[in-house]
């Protein structure tokens, strides 16, 4: 029994490993821009609900609720961000407030644009009692602007109206959707 064995020649293996290569790294710039893509889209997508929540919550409770980012000088989104309630009103989660939601921090790579009106830090999003933004210093004053995500050349947007109603949009498809300009 002699016969013809089953199995792959070492150059048949060989040929299979090079195509497959050539395959990966066509596929390697495509696949990156689809992370890259997603990424965006999740972080923009969770900062809207974040901002939905803070509205949701202000409006339930009838009480002013922020939405601050988590970097201790208040300028700095890509470190996470917190929802609470300011009961000391120092624009900081601390051990007096109420700490209704968490997130970490943002992929690397990933970039925001905090445009609003007062837009020095400290940077925050609040909610008054009636779902209105508004400011630390006039619960009825409106606060309207706009948050800019940027992660490998492509932009989303999240605007605030003066009434405090939130729209997400990508300037590459939707009009009225302006803001800042990409970072270098």
């Amino acid at each position: 029994m002699n016969g013809p064995q089953g199995g792959a020649t070492l150059v048949e293996l060989a040929v299979v490993l090079a195509i497959a290569a050539v395959v990966y790294a066509l596929a390697a710039p495509d696949l990156h821009a689809l992370v890259t893509a997603q990424q965006l889209k999740a972080t923009s997508g969770e900062l809207f609900d974040a901002i939905s929540h803070t509205r949701a919550q202000a409006i339930a409770r009838g009480e002013r609720v922020k939405l601050a980012p988590r970097d201790p000088a208040g300028a700095d989104w890509t470190q996470g961000w917190t929802v609470f309630v300011d009961r000391d009103g120092d624009r900081q989660p601390g051990p007096q407030d109420e700490i209704l939601a968490v997130h970490g921090p943002l992929p690397p790579g990933l970039r925001i644009d905090f445009s609003f009106t007062a837009s020095a830090p400290p940077q925050y999003i609040a909610y008054n009692g009636a779902g209105r933004s508004c400011s630390d210093a006039a619960g009825q004053a409106s606060r309207l602007g706009t948050l800019s995500l940027f992660h490998g050349g492509q932009v989303r947007r999240i605007k605030i109206n003066m009434l405090g109603r939130v729209r997400m949009c990508n300037p590459a498809r939707d009009e009225g959707c302006d803001g800042a300009q990409a970072p270098p």
